[in-house]
């Protein structure tokens, strides 16, 4: 079963769906705050299991209504996909394929494993605090310097 894993970033908080293996299968925009990640992970479990797939790597392809996930080709010639809500908004993004299979199988690992994922929190400033330091030693009180001899 896949999980949401919610974190903070250096600019706000955002949410990576993994997969029941541990692989990240998509991730979200970076929002400003928890409540507004969770309104999208929301949104990502109501409208990924329903939406349709529009492939706009085909020469002529069929516009599909919203929620959808569209099928691209970027610079690198990659397949990647987004997942767009109901309201034509991009609630999540894939990794890129360098085979369309694998970008399909992307976006079917993410409609079976959406709608009952976890949410769980990691908190990323937490994650980067030192360990507590044990108790450092005194230092030793400094010893006087050594006066220099008057010159005669």
């Amino acid at each position: 079963m896949g999980k949401f894993v919610i974190k903070n970033t250096k600019t706000g908080i955002k949410f990576d769906l993994k997969a029941g293996n541990g692989e990240v299968i998509a991730t979200s925009e970076v929002y400003k705050s928890l409540n507004s990640c969770k309104k999208g992970i929301a949104s990502v479990q109501k409208n990924a299991p329903k939406a349709a797939i529009e492939d706009q790597t085909v020469e002529g392809f069929a516009k599909e209504k919203h929620p959808k996930f569209e099928i691209y080709k970027d610079k690198a010639g990659e397949f990647r996909f987004r997942l767009k809500a109901t309201n034509g908004q991009i609630i999540a993004v894939g990794e890129g394929y360098k085979a369309m299979k694998g970008c399909v199988n992307g976006i079917e690992s993410i409609k079976k494993n959406a709608a009952d994922a976890k949410v769980e929190i990691i908190d990323k400033e937490e994650e980067e605090k030192p360990a507590k330091k044990p108790a450092q030693k005194k230092a030793a009180p400094k010893k006087a310097a050594p006066k220099k001899a008057a010159k005669k």
